[in-house]
């Protein structure tokens, strides 16, 4: 048989074309090739385009190579059936393609679409219209644009072009603009400048006058942010006048997100220069971005301060510069309000109003908050504290709380105090669920939620309001609420998000009634799909439905990914999608070698090795197959697309050594999606940036961006170089790191960049002490963000009371404070407020990670009558046992109730305080409050003796423990993990996956240790990877043995299986190395060339 090429391909796809199809084409098909020395038979051509075109997808390096060979008319006839053709099938004779499908994982291959992206950069602009070229690369473009477009390929982008095909290729550009690294959009600049520069009469050229002209500008759109400062300075004023006036203008300057204060300036110099009266109306409205760095305020009057401010409310969208964006907003601000009140001018400050302080707030009259809340309801950014006090104003004026009223508040809807909300009538909360207001209640916290929800319960009508309840809020929804209710159907569930133990009641009670295509389809509902589900489904059933799991893999646990696995390799080992051998025991992997490593390595790249394998000690084997694949190299960019997300744990070793600085160059982008590299790795990561980008210190703004996070491993004296040559940069970058150790040396040359650019002009003044003390301004805590931890305790004391009670909601989510500066941040607000007993609920939360600083004496001053500032509380962290009871004593003394009285928001709301409680509280809750919060109390992390109280309360609601089912173990989370030691031993194995992991981990080691081998067996990887070295060491050689099975993915008996740890099932033979229809696309692949009879006997 002969070597099939693309080629040959073409020049039958071509001779087809022009020839129509008669019972003798095939001879003269023969014929055509034999001329050409080329002998074959009519069904080894069969044989061989069919095998062609699947080993296509994973051989794009040669396919770049054969793609690169072509003449022109092969190269046409390609690029015709790639891109124009709209064919579902190829018919050449009886030889049937499925070209759809095959179309279809083409363009899903990131690596045969490099090769597009390749050969049509080389080749396509010859050999086709210019327009059809940049069609073609825009359609490849958009798979993925940030791997392809890199530095060096722009070389290659032609540099003459027909107007036309320029202004269309620029176009696709400034599509792309936002999806490039920062290095490539100066690249794509430098072209672009290129060509405009070529196109500009150069006889007229000489230093004093700019080749920009108004027509460049619009051309360049995003990328005019990269013209240097004396180029905008040198652009005719005529020009300048021209594009402002321009109609797109706007829009083009409402888009460079990345511009510079000095080129902004710059550009509102030019454009007051060319004539524009830069106070008129009109005209700040054209401005786009440029107002955020407007910085003519002198003898401004209020309404251009307003139509400024209303201009500024997209100044949220740059890139850096709040704390100066800040600063004018205010400065502004003051003289929008000249000669008048807040009160009258509260609707027409645009988000500025944002920057009203609490006591600014409170001053307001509820008429005003009322007549612009038009205005108020769209803002973003609110702090809570805010919200609280506008909400409380508007409500204050309506009177009553109404469907009409809530639906007005829009954002303002989560100052709505929780109590405030169950008082409504059903009937309203009921239409509040389903109206405009519906998309805010993913906002509301878990209390205010579980407020509505238990207000709708309890009327007679929750049943017609579970169908409204949409999204994330039906997670909120208990499973006793669900076991009360009827009348479900699939449909009704697809807008909805499940937890698992709801999907798990849901299935199986629906499947009693519906096929299970219908069930799976809905998404959701595949959490609820159980091993037992997967074992008894028929052959034909799980084939044709396993589409629905593979689109959902990200909403199964890896538990049932090892179910699906297993029945998989029961049912049709020869076709399983490699991918699934990951969740199979170790020594499958030796199945996925030769041609099943592309689809292997692309698969497990696009869905993350968490899911399919969660434990540490089957991570090695998997990376030694990766490894493997690779030819134990990352040799270029073909490689990094492959990999995908595995790139993330290649161990440092094999990063030093084995990886090529082409791949490094374009796996930069994809190293920084990572969420969990080790410091090794990253130490990696920066010696390769070195080597291909050289010292730290000449590196370019572009190169600075595009290393972003990864600049936490520098050294402090590059820091210092970088923070001094590009200190907004650095900012930027540091304000995305967050609250990481690792971090410590950039935060602190943050902390020094932005202290030694303010000088010494913060010296206080408010207290004798402070006389020699620099203190903090607002525009350095906005800017510093993380990096306020390195304020001193005596910088924070001396802090101006206005800047605090301005900036406290900042400060308090600062998380990396010691607990002294948490004490001095706590004494400034005494300081600020007033007495403890005086503090507002709005205050109070307001605080944060300070309100830590609370002692158990302080905290029993507050007012904590409101759950949901006792909710607010209880969501910090690190509350000491006494300062936790402390709280709970305060709510019950200062909302005059009793554990007894406690609703189900209440209980939600004290959350973590929740673990303060003592034996005798607990049982005095009432049981159908419990039963409604239970889910919320199973997330908590309390003591042993605290959950196995719980764990009592638990059996009020669902009976006896020996009688929990899956879906109950689900709900009640750790709650699971109080269970005695008889208890345990009761639940038969094919309970134990469903116990949530979080349970696992608070058993008891001595209790732990009572589950049988089987038990533990059936663990399932997850929750056999949250087994503690504390509860291992309580184990014996047996039970050991049978963890190691669990933690290794073997399979798990259930009902009419035997157990087999490793081997295929018997009567099956295993799969031989290189199967060749064991694929990576799911089950279809090996059918997508179907070939009619008489060739069938071919398959395979």
């Amino acid at each position: 048989m002969f070597h099939f090429s693309c080629a040959a391909l073409l020049d039958i796809l071509y001779f087809q074309s022009s020839n129509v199809w008669t019972a003798d084409l095939l001879t003269k098909v023969m014929a055509y090739f034999h001329a050409q020395k080329v002998m074959f038979t009519l069904g080894s051509l069969q044989m061989s385009i069919k095998s062609y075109l699947k080993n296509l997808l994973y051989q794009p390096r040669q396919l770049l190579s054969e793609l690169q060979q072509l003449d022109q008319q092969q190269f046409q006839t390609a690029m015709k059936y790639l891109f124009n053709s709209k064919k579902e099938h190829l018919e050449i004779g009886n030889i049937i393609l499925d070209w759809g499908k095959t179309r279809e994982r083409i363009f899903q291959s990131p690596g045969v679409n490099r090769t597009l992206f390749f050969v049509t950069l080389d080749k396509c602009f010859l050999a086709l219209s210019a327009l059809d070229c940049v069609d073609i690369l825009s359609q490849v473009l958009r798979v993925s644009a940030v791997n392809y477009l890199q530095p060096d390929v722009i070389g290659s982008l032609p540099n003459l072009l027909l107007e036309d095909a320029f202004r269309n290729l620029s176009s696709l550009f400034k599509d792309l603009y936002d999806r490039t690294s920062a290095s490539t959009q100066r690249a794509l600049y430098g072209w672009m400048k290129q060509i405009l520069q070529k196109s500009y009469n150069m006889s007229e050229f000489n230093e004093s006058t700019s080749w920009v002209s108004a027509e460049s500008l619009w051309i360049l759109g995003r990328y005019m942010v990269h013209l240097p400062l004396e180029e905008i300075l040198k652009i005719s004023l005529n020009e300048i006048r021209l594009f402002i006036s321009y109609d797109n203008a706007t829009k083009q300057l409402d888009t460079v997100y990345d511009i510079t204060p000095e080129l902004a300036q710059a550009l509102l110099e030019r454009i007051n220069s060319s004539g524009f009266d830069m106070r008129n109306t009109s005209t700040i409205y054209r401005l786009g971005l440029l107002v955020c760095f407007y910085d003519d305020l002198e003898q401004m009057d209020a309404a251009v301060a307003r139509a400024l401010l209303h201009q500024m409310i997209k100044c949220n969208q740059l890139r850096g510069f709040q704390a100066e964006v800040h600063e004018l907003k205010s400065q502004l601000l003051n003289i929008a309000m000249q000669n008048q009140t807040l009160n009258d001018t509260l609707g027409s400050l645009s988000d500025a109003v944002v920057g009203l302080t609490s006591s600014q707030l409170e001053s307001l009259s509820p008429e005003a908050v009322h007549n612009a809340v038009a205005t108020l309801n769209q803002v973003s950014g609110w702090a809570k504290s805010q919200v609280m006090i506008l909400s409380s104003k508007y409500l204050s004026y309506e009177k009553v709380l109404s469907f009409y009223n809530v639906s007005q508040m829009g954002a303002l809807v989560t100052g709505i105090g929780t109590r405030s909300l169950h008082s409504m009538s059903p009937r309203e909360l009921a239409q509040i669920i389903r109206g405009t207001t519906s998309q805010y209640l993913s906002d509301l916290s878990p209390a205010q939620q579980q407020g509505i929800l238990r207000k709708i319960a309890a009327s007679g009508d929750f049943s017609s309001s579970v169908k409204d309840i949409q999204g994330a809020f039906f997670k909120e929804v208990s499973l006793s609420g669900l076991w009360k209710q009827s009348g479900y159907n699939s449909s009704m569930l697809k807008e909805k998000e499940l937890r698992s133990s709801q999907a798990l009641y849901l299935y199986e009670l629906l499947s009693k009634e519906n096929y299970p295509v219908d069930l799976v389809s809905t998404g959701q509902l595949v959490k609820g799909v159980t091993c037992q589900l997967f074992e008894s489904m028929d052959t034909d059933i799980f084939l044709n439905n396993f589409k629905f799991f593979e689109m959902n893999l990200h909403l199964l646990s890896p538990y049932q990914v090892n179910c699906l696995a297993w029945k998989f390799w029961k049912v049709s080992n020869a076709s399983i999608p490699p991918f699934l051998l990951l969740a199979l025991p170790s020594e499958y992997l030796e199945y996925v070698t030769g041609p099943l490593c592309v689809p292997f390595l692309e698969r497990v790249g696009k869905i993350g090795m968490d899911l399919l394998n969660p434990s540490l000690h089957k991570r090695d084997v998997v990376l030694q197959k990766v490894q493997e694949c690779l030819n134990s190299s990352v040799a270029d960019e073909y490689d990094v697309d492959l990999l995908g997300n595995l790139i993330c744990h290649l161990p440092p070793a094999f990063l030093h050594g084995r990886m090529s600085l082409k791949a490094m160059a374009a796996a930069l982008h994809q190293f920084k999606l990572c969420q969990k590299l080790s410091h090794e790795q990253k130490t990696e990561i920066k010696y390769k940036l070195h080597q291909l980008y050289g010292s730290s210190n000449n590196w370019t703004a572009q190169t600075t961006l595009d290393v972003g996070p990864f600049i936490v491993m520098l050294s402090r004296e590059e820091l210092n170089i970088l923070a001094e040559k590009f200190p907004d940069i650095i900012l930027q970058i540091a304000k995305t790191i967050g609250p990481l150790s690792s971090a410590e040396e950039l935060l602190s040359a943050v902390f020094e960049s932005v202290s030694s650019s303010t000088g010494s002009a913060r010296l206080s003044l408010s207290r004798a002490d402070c006389l020699r003390t620099r203190a903090p301004s607002s525009n350095e805590i906005i800017k510093l963000g993380e990096a306020n931890i390195f304020w001193s305790v005596q910088e924070l004391k001396c802090m101006d009371p206005g800047t605090f009670d301005k900036n406290v909601e900042l400060l308090g989510g600062v998380s990396g404070f010691n607990s002294s500066q948490l004490t001095a941040l706590k004494e400034k607000a005494k300081q600020v407020w007033g007495l403890l007993p005086d503090w507002r609920s709005y205050q109070i939360i307001s605080l944060g990670h300070i309100a830590l600083a609370l002692t158990e004496q302080e905290i029993t001053e507050l007012d904590l009558h409101s759950i949901d500032t006792v909710s607010a509380l209880s969501q910090q962290t690190g509350w000491t046992f006494t300062q936790a009871r402390a709280i709970l004593q305060g709510f019950l003394d200062d909302s005059g109730q009793t554990i007894s009285t406690l609703k189900s928001f209440d209980l939600v709301g004290l959350g973590a305080v929740l673990c303060a409680l003592n034996s005798t509280e607990i049982t005095s809750i009432r049981t159908v409050e419990f039963s409604a919060a239970i889910a919320r109390i199973g997330l908590l992390f309390c003591s042993t003796p605290v959950l196995r109280q719980f764990k009592k309360m638990t059996e009020s609601v669902f009976g006896a423990a020996t009688s929990w089912n899956g879906s109950i173990l689900q709900e009640i989370g750790t709650i699971a993990g109080a269970l005695n030691e008889d208890e345990l031993k009761a639940f038969d194995k094919s309970l134990m996956p469903y116990f949530q992991p979080s349970a696992i981990r608070h058993i008891p080691p001595e209790i732990f240790q009572a589950l049988s081998p089987e038990q533990i067996a059936n663990l399932g990887p997850e929750n056999s990877a949250m087994v503690t070295g504390s509860q291992r060491e309580h184990l014996d050689a047996s039970q050991l043995q049978s963890l190691g099975l669990a933690l290794d993915g073997a399979r798990s008996s259930s009902p009419g299986t035997q157990s087999t740890a490793g081997s295929p099932q018997e009567g099956q033979t295993a799969a031989p190395s290189g199967a060749p229809c064991l694929s990576g696309f799911g089950i279809w692949l090996c059918a997508v060339f179907t070939l009619p009879l008489p060739f069938s006997t071919l398959n395979g």
